[in-house]
């Protein structure tokens, strides 16, 4: 969890600001702005109170009119001042200045609650197994693992088994003598003796080979690798955080994916779940992402209106984190004002309100699971008939995968025989 101090000012001109950190992953103490500080406390005060503040501090000033954010420079804290209209998003564009680096955005409840449990699970190091559609934030669950675990003096080795050439895939994962194979030239001690005493990570883990799983198995139950060619193993000090965007368990059933292997990954399992399912991260994600793209030598910060995140939230978000990604960096080179608009969101799917009509009639209640899965559907259906079939277009619309466009495709086709 991360900590701020919030000045007393602050609570009572705006008490809602302490409500929304404390939900969002953060421990909140309420000082008085003029008691003594640790180095490296940040804290939150009223603009008034800026002969208290650091360059790590933040200031904020309540006032109508056009919003603004004046980035930390030169010594000087960040100032943030907005309105009653503008507040929500203000709120959540302050948690991001004041979260630490390498601590993924939240704005929702349940997912404030998954970081402490990743925080818990960071501590030891037991094999940790990330189950999420693409786009959900897989990648930076685990690099937040990796940042809070006994770890951090060793290196973060990020590799997506979907890219690895099949032939090449034991060689780059294990290592290879000289002239083990045709081409090896010279010898490479692979990515799992690149991450010793770090994390690997392991992306789209279902698509490595039934053959080199058997021997991923044998290099977490054993702590060694054998580089091919070697006729001895290396030992090797390495935690595996796996990913996956399909249900490994149904892929163990359809004989996809070893059994063994699985229970050996699933020891720590952690569900990252569809953006649709957690409306209160899509402010915090949105402020993440314009606060990356902004540069202060090019402009002021462009915020959002009340309206545009209004279009934001109601969106259902096949693409996750990474559309919302694409549609804030489009609307931010075509935006028609100093702002982003309603009308500057170029949103080709239908909101998210609107995808309840396309799940089938049941007698059991609908499920929002089941509603983002036909959106995701719906959206794939909408991205080909927009690229006249063309899938790597579509892929690239979409924000996925073309691997991850085949394998909806195949679902889709299995819906339409059923």
């Amino acid at each position: 969890m991360s900590s701020v101090d919030v000045s007393r000012g602050v609570c009572a001109l705006v008490p809602g600001l302490q409500h929304w950190l404390e939900n969002v992953f953060f421990a909140v103490r309420a000082i008085d702005a003029a008691v003594p500080r640790e180095r490296d406390d940040r804290r939150i005060l009223l603009a008034t109170e800026i002969g208290h503040a650091t360059h790590r501090d933040i200031l904020i000033t309540i006032a109508e009119g056009a919003p603004s954010l004046v980035p930390a420079a030169n010594g000087l804290p960040a100032r943030v001042a907005f309105g009653l209209e503008d507040m929500g998003f203000a709120f959540a564009l302050i948690a991001e200045l004041a979260r630490p680096a390498g601590v993924p955005a939240v704005g929702d409840s349940a997912s404030a609650r998954l970081m402490a449990l990743a925080s818990r699970v960071a501590r030891s190091d037991a094999t940790v197994l990330i189950q999420g559609d693409t786009g959900t934030g897989k990648e930076g669950m685990a690099r937040f693992l990796h940042a809070r675990s006994g770890r951090t003096s060793g290196d973060f080795i990020a590799v997506n088994c979907a890219a690895l050439p099949e032939t090449m895939m034991e060689a780059m994962l294990f290592g290879h003598r000289k002239g083990s194979f045709t081409g090896a030239a010279a010898a490479s001690e692979g990515l799992f003796l690149a991450a010793d005493g770090g994390t690997l990570f392991l992306d789209e883990i279902a698509e490595l080979p039934l053959a080199l799983q058997a021997k991923l198995l044998r290099a977490l139950q054993e702590g060694e690798v054998l580089p091919v060619g070697a006729s001895h193993p290396v030992p090797v000090n390495v935690r595996v955080i796996a990913a996956c965007n399909r249900n490994l368990a149904d892929e163990c059933a359809a004989g996809r994916f070893r059994e063994d292997l699985y229970w050996r990954l699933n020891v720590m399992p952690l569900e990252m779940r569809p953006l649709v399912e957690r409306p209160g991260d899509i402010a915090a994600i949105a402020a993440a992402i314009l606060l990356r793209h902004h540069d202060n030598a090019k402009g002021p910060f462009i915020w959002p209106t009340a309206a545009a995140v209004a279009k934001l939230v109601d969106h259902a978000w096949p693409g996750n984190a990474r559309e919302l990604g694409n549609v804030l960096q489009r609307a931010l080179v075509l935006r028609d004002g100093d702002r982003i608009d309603g009308h500057d969101l170029h949103i080709a799917t239908a909101p998210r309100l609107r995808m309840v009509s396309p799940v089938p009639a049941a007698p059991e209640a609908v499920r929002l699971r089941d509603v983002a899965h036909h959106s995701k559907l719906e959206a794939i259906r909408l991205a080909l008939r927009e690229t006249d079939g063309h899938r790597a277009a579509a892929a690239r619309k979409l924000g996925i995968s073309e691997r991850t466009l085949r394998y909806r495709l195949a679902e889709m086709r299995e819906l339409a025989a059923a």
